[in-house]
């Protein structure tokens, strides 16, 4: 989206809003209008805040992980809007081809979340763990005149 197309369709809003208080609408959907507008502006400052730098720029400052999160996010916010889109104009989101596209960057979502916690998750310290191990084993003398000079003393 050019930032062109943020600004008609921020005035699109604008008027919209005007046709909607002048208009008599049902009070119970009130409270959903009113959520769904500011849903609207969330998204507008999301959008103008990315329009802000190029993409480029924003990509060199992300690792490749980072980068693939960011074109998830992207594809997976568009497609949504584009459901939301048909669901306005009266066509079944579940029936288009735009569910099988979430479905798949829901996939591809779920892979780069388990990268991520596989790098997040602990890792073994072998020398510490063969230590942990050595130092818990230990074996009693069956010896009885050795048997309580040598208690609590490991076999090494």
């Amino acid at each position: 989206m050019r930032k062109l197309e943020v600004v008609q369709s921020h005035t699109a809003i604008s008027m919209a809003e005007e046709e909607i208080s002048g208009e008599d609408y049902p009070t119970e959907i009130h409270d959903y209008l009113s959520t769904f507008d500011n849903s609207l502006r969330s998204v507008d400052e999301m959008l103008k805040t990315m329009m802000s730098v190029s993409r480029n720029e924003l990509l060199q400052k992300l690792d490749p992980l980072e980068q693939a999160k960011l074109d998830l996010v992207s594809a997976y916010t568009l497609n949504s809007m584009f459901w939301v889109y048909l669901a306005t104009q009266g066509v079944n989101p579940k029936e288009h081809p735009v569910k099988q596209e979430i479905d798949r960057i829901r996939i591809y979502m779920n892979r780069v979340k388990e990268i991520t916690d596989k790098k997040m998750a602990a890792k073994l310290d072998k020398g510490a763990a063969s230590r942990f191990v050595r130092n818990a084993l230990w074996e009693a003398k069956t010896e009885k005149g050795s048997k309580s000079s040598n208690k609590g003393k490991r076999k090494k």
